[in-house]
């Protein structure tokens, strides 16, 4: 008897707890630059948000593109980043969700909230109409850059993988963190 649907339904109640805890963690600080610093301070952090949610977009795309074969050769030589590109794009379904729907949707969510929140400290005149074009604006270049940048994950989608796996094995190497365990193997047949 398949449980897949089961288990399909458990995973997504998973990632929603996951991006209700993260939404969390990083709401305060982009609320903290909206309300309490200067524009011009708050912009770089508007930024990288930006940024952020477009790295993990492409990281999340390329996952999906890649083919696992060309790391296998690279992972039997012992080259840096190999076997974790190998994790990558096995467990692709999990690394595109996390990456592309948790942290981009998130930094989505917090670069029109932070912009709405910077047009909002305008002059009373400007207020309404500030804010609408300032989420308007982050909502374009963030499509814009989203767009461009997807295209280049389909191209080059093993480079990037390899790149991120050389990434999360140097992280692995200095901190205590195992990043992207790979899922335990299932039983077939009996009990």
């Amino acid at each position: 008897m398949r449980r897949e649907p089961q288990r399909l339904g458990w995973r997504a109640v998973r990632f929603a707890i996951l991006s209700f805890v993260v939404a969390l963690l990083v709401t305060w600080p982009t609320q903290s630059a909206a309300l309490g610093w200067p524009v011009l301070a708050a912009l770089p952090v508007l930024l990288l948000i930006i940024l952020l949610g477009v790295a993990f977009d492409i990281v999340g795309v390329a996952a999906t593109r890649a083919h696992e074969t060309p790391f296998h050769a690279r992972s039997a030589s012992k080259r840096p980043g190999a076997r974790k590109a190998i994790q990558l794009v096995r467990e692709a379904d999990r690394v595109a969700t996390i990456c592309s729907d948790v942290v981009g949707d998130i930094a989505g969510t917090l670069s029109g909230a932070l912009a709405a929140g910077l047009a909002l400290r305008a002059e009373p005149a400007a207020r309404g109409l500030g804010a609408i074009l300032a989420v308007a604006l982050v909502s374009a270049v963030t499509i814009g850059l989203k767009s461009a940048a997807k295209g280049l994950a389909v191209r080059k989608a093993d480079a990037i993988v390899w790149l991120v796996g050389r990434v999360l094995e140097a992280v692995e190497s200095v901190l205590p963190v195992h990043i992207l365990e790979p899922r335990p193997k299932r039983r077939r047949g009996g009990l």
